[in-house]
């Protein structure tokens, strides 16, 4: 099995150089690396020199927003041309533990959505994350199903999936088509792609001993620097499918006075 993976990359080099240095001491190697810099022309000399090499491709924004589902595709498409079987995607932040790409080669089957446990790791100390270490530094994430290190559970809830780490095999991408491009910036294209797998009778699967380590970074909760990316994409996503997604960050952007629901239209705008 010809395994790729596919992250995307706009700032936050360092966090890339950590998941560059934890494939690098992966299990199972990965045979293609592909980084997918949005409008960052840094990124090819910071992958420079290191193992596994990457190979960059670049994607410029839209309309000055990160063409997140794009770039996805744009890699897979890079993949797919490589003849990959199996198509990994981890964020940028995120650190691939040592089975991961192991995992989810062995329990990759077409019609099948993977996804890893994530663990969100407290801020580094001065010297920075130690690969060994990660795995003691915090627990998976309360939100999502915790599979024991041999275990698949299968039957999953798509409206859970996210896009920090997940697995399909190459039958399966196209089975699904990939992300829909009509969202751009933050948000929604995740549950969109959630929403597809169910419909074409791709099972969600969480799978055991495939662990990533998310790097810390600061955000802001509810994510108010993207308000209208988020708005805009629900609105995507309403008109895709006749119901809103992250309706918990648009009831605090209406509880913090930025938005406002119109239940004469059914619509989400800015307040």
């Amino acid at each position: 099995m010809r395994v790729a993976v596919i992250t995307l990359v706009a700032g936050r080099h360092r966090h890339l150089a950590l998941q560059q240095r934890g494939l690098a001491a992966s299990a199972l190697r990965p045979d293609h690396y592909i980084v997918v810099a949005l409008e960052d022309p840094a990124v090819a000399e910071a992958v420079r020199d290191r193992e596994p090499a990457a190979d960059v491709i670049h994607v410029r924004r839209h309309a000055d927003r990160l063409p997140l589902a794009a770039a996805r595709n744009a890699g897979a498409r890079r993949a797919l041309a490589a003849a990959a079987d199996l198509l990994v995607f981890l964020d940028v932040d995120c650190v691939p533990g040592p089975t991961l790409l192991e995992r989810y080669a062995e329990t990759a089957k077409d019609g099948t959505l993977l996804c890893g446990t994530v663990t969100y790791l407290p801020p580094p100390p001065p010297e920075g994350y130690r690969l060994t270490e990660l795995s003691g530094l915090a627990s998976p994430h309360p939100a999502r199903p915790v599979p024991h290190d041999d275990e698949v559970l299968t039957g999953g809830d798509h409206s859970l999936f996210w896009t920090l780490s997940f697995a399909v095999t190459a039958a399966t991408w196209r089975r699904i088509g990939g992300f829909c491009e009509r969202y751009t910036g933050y948000g929604g294209e995740d549950t969109d792609f959630g929403r597809t797998a169910a419909t074409k009778g791709v099972d969600l699967r969480w799978i055991g001993g495939a662990p990533a380590y998310h790097q810390h970074h600061p955000v802001s909760r509810p994510p108010v620097e993207h308000l209208d990316d988020i708005l805009r994409n629900a609105a995507v996503y309403r008109d895709r499918w006749g119901a809103w997604p992250m309706e918990g960050w648009l009831r605090e952007f209406a509880r913090l006075g930025l938005a406002r629901y119109d239940p004469a239209t059914d619509t989400w705008g800015r307040q």
